[in-house]
């Protein structure tokens, strides 16, 4: 009564209260007597009394917190503890090495027991120690939040429409992400990281595992074997027991120690080249009827229940943590909880050989029981994983079974595991969880069909493996591989079989089926024949009449079964996926002996059962109550196609090399001679691709316009400005420090013709020069004070009259026309004023039509039509007002698409209009969501982010694949958009000046040279 009136021992039963006295008045160890009992029975007078040392014992080993396997760092020369390190890692260090503890590198001066002593290394570069334990599980409870927060994401992903929507606020993407920050509260790119984390596992797997759902995940790896990954998101504790029990039937199934472990997203098991079954009867292999005997003998061969044995046994004083007033040492405790589990429970350390097959028995002992029940119920959770399977039997969980290429993004956590989450006691080096390749990741919109395999990859390999016939000794060969060759099959080769039939190397038996009464010809050689008499024995006679000696084949069986199920495993390895009526066909067999033949194959891990041709649909998940048609497939020509199929995913994202991209750039700008465009609106559409950029005002034309046209006309630029199509201007003014330093000391600019200048559609006016000026009106209210006295006399009438002809600017202001002319220039190269036409800026640029000089005199006159203007953002016209939903930025990110297709950071460089990546970054992730452009690592060698529009992507393909495109030489201005030596093309920068040329050979610069 005075122990079931404490809490823990309130269910304590008269019969185990007994049990564990008379165990204490006999001591833990048998071997060892009954002076090892702290208690002593007197039953004469029905008493318990302590021995001597019992007290002592309880008071220094006493304690229910296990002790730790760590060994204390003492600093010298004044002995201080700074800290303490792993077992594991004291024993492989050795003196002399230095190891980091808190911000101080320490050198080990010595090892002893239990302590590591050491001494300052001053800095020097330290190995960071490592701590072994295990890290506790997550919660029933917040598995449960986890499920049901991926649940609702799926639902909101499966409303949305699967079309790409154009770009709007009602997105339901930008709804999901919207509701994530307020629902998580996780900030914009943690949603997204979170949403695009999502919609991948969704496209590959056709599910999301949460509560209701579990998702069995089957693929190869570099090693030809395979992953087996169960997505189940119930926390560590029910994935731990869920693993324990699976490894436990495959190693009773298969007689072979399966590698695995758990975490709290799910678990892994290594499958080797023996495991092959149908993937859907993962589900049955567990029963909620008899899971806690098989997790119980799991238990008993897997590393947690030797320590929590060792935390028992101490916790119980059977082992003692201090004697004779010093420290056991813990390697010493070990061994003897060791022996002690040998006395009491022999069969837990017996032999292999010794052991007797089926079950081990486990015996009726305290601490066995206690040590069974920490396994079961508190390292893992017995009840969670019974209810589970009972939920999977009653058809309360969906299953999903999917046969994939390469790893979802949801096995990479699993297949990454943490050494606490190991199931066995393999060390990390040997994991065959290694095997698995996931270098190359995937891009959400090549995830949908990775989990298909590849139409083409399953043609190559069957065509690959099917034996190619050259000559007779060739033929023979594969008669010796098949041994049984129907005689249609092999009519490509008749021309080579007399040879054989006369050297008596080969047969050709006649069969008649019983059932249909046809005969057909089976082709074969000697030695296999009495192979195929166990299976007919009325094969009719040899074509010749001529005796044969023949020898059974090596291995061979008279069995007829065991017979065909070689006949069909010859067959499997050359022929690829196929179905056993298939089969049956080829071989002319009966459907039932094919099917029989190809499951014992499959027992003995030869071939594997899916569905492995493209179907409707997606081909490769099915619920375990679907019945689809089932395939065969040799195990290695079916780990060949998987390598195929994702080989040829990663080929089509692979990267291109710099030269490539400058290739794909030379077609894209149309600087190619193929890609060239012609007329009016071919120079419209290179403006509006380079819109924003500047370039030195006298390079336009000879350089960067020609070199993009087939027939540049100066007039169609021109018509295209006077039409208010296209306008022009120097979108950023001269800085302060660099372009004006001249003007505080002379007081006048000096204009000259490597003034940049933009040309841009009127449309894109507002928002490029918001963009171009934001933060800097303290430079444009500065530069008009700083400008020359006509320049400011210009630059206030046209400010007060508005657009203004040439003829009446100079009259209003009563300036000489060569005055005006050079306070016009002096407006325009700072990006004050702009003009209706180009030829405005020509007559400028021109010195001879400035004085009205030359032999182009009359063709030209000195001043065009055209008015002139200030060039401001018009914020204070309502007309040309932004409209609310126009994002100044947003719309230079799509301008930066236009120009390059490509975009990544680097290329910034470049541009004048200085905008932080990281502000486009947030407005490309949006795109990228919303399904407009395509994210990925596109170009080799440029570290960040990279984007670009679908048709640029395939584009860039198109050149990868075509070494010639773009592969002629092309001379380019040094002011050329294309100048990208330095930034792009390795080397380094070449000055931007129109008079200078970079010449490219197959995208790469060849020479760089002066006009």
């Amino acid at each position: 009564q005075r122990y079931t009136q404490a809490y823990p021992y309130r269910h304590l039963s008269r019969t185990a209260f007994d049990e564990i006295v008379a165990l204490l008045t006999r001591g833990w160890n048998p071997n060892r007597g009954k002076q090892q009992a702290f208690l002593f029975h007197d039953r004469v007078r029905n008493r318990l009394r302590a021995r001597r040392g019992a007290r002592l014992a309880a008071i220094t080993s006493g304690g229910a917190i296990p002790d730790t396997a760590t060994y204390a760092v003492i600093a010298e020369p004044h002995g201080n503890t700074v800290g303490s390190v792993d077992e594991d890692f004291d024993v492989e260090s050795l003196a002399g090495d230095i190891i980091l503890l808190g911000n101080t590198s320490w050198r080990i001066r010595g090892i002893e027991t239990g302590v590591m002593r050491v001494e300052d290394a001053h800095g020097a570069p330290p190995t960071i120690p490592f701590w072994r334990g295990e890290a506790p599980s997550r919660t029933f409870e917040l598995s449960q939040e986890v499920a049901e927060l991926r649940q609702a994401i799926v639902d909101r992903l499966m409303t949305r429409s699967t079309a790409a929507p154009a770009p709007s606020e009602h997105d339901p993407r930008l709804n999901i992400l919207r509701w994530l920050e307020s629902e998580c509260g996780a900030d914009q790119r943690a949603a997204e990281q979170i949403l695009a984390y999502h919609q991948s596992g969704l496209r590959m797997l056709g599910g999301v595992p949460t509560q209701r759902t579990v998702i069995a995940e089957r693929f190869f790896d570099e090693a030809g074997g395979m992953q087996l990954v169960i997505h189940s998101p119930f926390g560590g504790r029910i994935n731990r027991a869920w693993g324990l029990a699976l490894r436990k039937r495959f190693c009773v199934s298969f007689d072979f120690e399966l590698q695995a472990a758990a975490t709290d997203e799910g678990l892994v098991l290594s499958l080797g080249e023996r495991h092959s079954f149908p993937l859907e009867t993962v589900w049955t292999l567990l029963r909620s009827s008899t899971i806690r005997e098989v997790l119980t003998q799991a238990v008993l061969q897997a590393p947690m229940f030797m320590a929590r044995w060792r935390w028992n046994v101490s916790r119980a004083l059977a082992v003692l943590r201090f004697r004779n007033g010093r420290r056991v040492p813990l390697h010493l405790q070990r061994m003897r909880a060791e022996d002690l589990l040998a006395a009491v429970f022999p069969m837990a350390t017996a032999c292999q050989d010794n052991r007797a097959p089926g079950n081990i028995e486990v015996p009726s002992h305290p601490l066995v029981e206690e040590t069974l029940r920490d396994c079961l119920e508190d390292a893992m959770d017995i009840e969670g994983l019974t209810s589970l399977l009972q939920r999977i039997e009653q058809g309360d969980v969906q299953c999903l079974s999917v046969e994939s290429p390469a790893p979802s993004p949801f096995s990479h956590e699993i297949l990454n595991a943490n050494p606490y989450g190991f199931l066995d006691d393999a060390p990390l080096e040997e994991r065959r969880s290694r095997a698995v390749s996931m270098r190359h990741v995937l891009p959400p919109e090549e995830a949908a069909t990775v989990g298909a395999l590849d139409a083409g990859a399953i043609a190559a390999v069957c065509e690959e493996a099917w034996p190619r016939v050259r000559d007779a000794d060739e033929l023979q060969e594969v008669l010796h591989l098949l041994a049984w060759v129907p005689e249609d099959r092999a009519t490509d080769w008749s021309a080579f079989l007399p040879d054989l039939l006369d050297s008596g190397r080969a047969l050709v038996l006649s069969h008649t089926d019983s059932t249909t009464g046809t005969t057909i010809s089976i082709w074969t050689t000697p030695d296999h024949l009495s192979l195929l008499t166990a299976i007919y024995p009325d094969l009719a006679a040899f074509t010749d009449t001529r005796q044969h000696e023949h020898t059974p084949s090596p291995g061979f069986s008279s069995d007829e079964q065991e017979a065909r199920a070689t006949i069909v495993r010859n067959w499997m390895e050359v022929i690829g996926p196929t179905t056993a009526q298939e089969l049956a066909t080829t071989l002319r067999w009966p459907i039932p002996a094919t099917q029989t033949a190809l499951e014992q194959l499959e027992a003995q891990g030869q071939v594997l059962r899916g569905t492995f041709h493209p179907r409707d649909g997606f081909p490769s998940s099915q619920t375990h109550d679907a019945k689809p048609e089932v395939e065969w497939c040799d195990r290695r020509l079916l780990a060949r196609i998987h390598r195929r199929t994702v080989l040829a995913l990663r080929r089509e994202i692979q990267s291109v090399s710099a030269s490539d991209f400058m290739r794909f750039l030379f077609r894209w700008q149309h600087v190619a001679p193929t890609a060239r465009l012609h007329g009016e609106p071919g120079l419209q559409t290179i403006l509006e691709q380079l819109a924003g950029f500047e370039v030195a005002a006298s390079a336009w034309e000879p350089y960067v316009l020609r070199s993009r046209m087939a027939d540049y006309r100066p007039d169609t630029l021109d018509y295209l400005c006077l039409r208010g199509i296209i306008t022009w201007g120097r979108l950023t003014p001269p800085t302060q420090d660099h372009d004006l330093a001249s003007v505080k000391q002379k007081k006048r600019m000096i204009p000259t013709s490597l003034a940049p200048i933009s040309l841009f559609p009127r449309d894109n006016a507002v928002w490029l020069l918001t963009l171009a000026r934001k933060g800097r009106q303290g430079q444009l209210a500065w530069l008009p004070e700083q400008l020359t006295a006509v320049a400011r006399t210009v630059y206030h009438y046209l400010s007060q009259r508005g657009a203004s002809f040439f003829a009446d600017v100079a009259r209003g202001t009563h300036q000489l026309q060569a005055e005006v002319e050079q306070g016009l220039w002096e407006l325009a190269s700072v990006g004050l004023v702009t003009a209706d036409g180009f030829d405005n800026l020509r007559a400028l640029l021109d010195p001879k039509r400035r004085r009205g000089i030359g032999r182009h005199q009359k063709r030209r006159p000195r001043h065009t039509i055209g008015r002139w203007s200030l060039l401001t953002t018009g914020a204070d016209d309502p007309d040309k007002q932004m409209t609310p939903d126009l994002n100044p930025t947003e719309s230079w990110a799509r301008q930066l698409l236009r120009r390059y297709g490509i975009v990544f950071r680097d290329l910034l460089k470049r541009e004048s209009l200085t905008v932080a990546w990281r502000d486009l970054l947030l407005i490309y992730r949006r795109m990228e969501l919303r399904g407009e452009i395509r994210g990925g690592h596109f170009v080799s060698g440029m570290t960040g982010e990279q984007f670009g529009l679908p048709e640029a992507v395939e584009a860039l393909r198109a050149v990868r694949n075509d070494p010639q495109a773009g592969a002629q030489e092309i001379r380019l201005s040094g002011s050329d958009p294309l100048n990208l030596v330095g930034i792009i093309l390795p080397g380094d920068r070449i000055p931007s000046p129109p008079s200078r040329y970079v010449i490219y050979r197959n995208g790469i610069p060849a020479a760089s040279e002066p006009l």
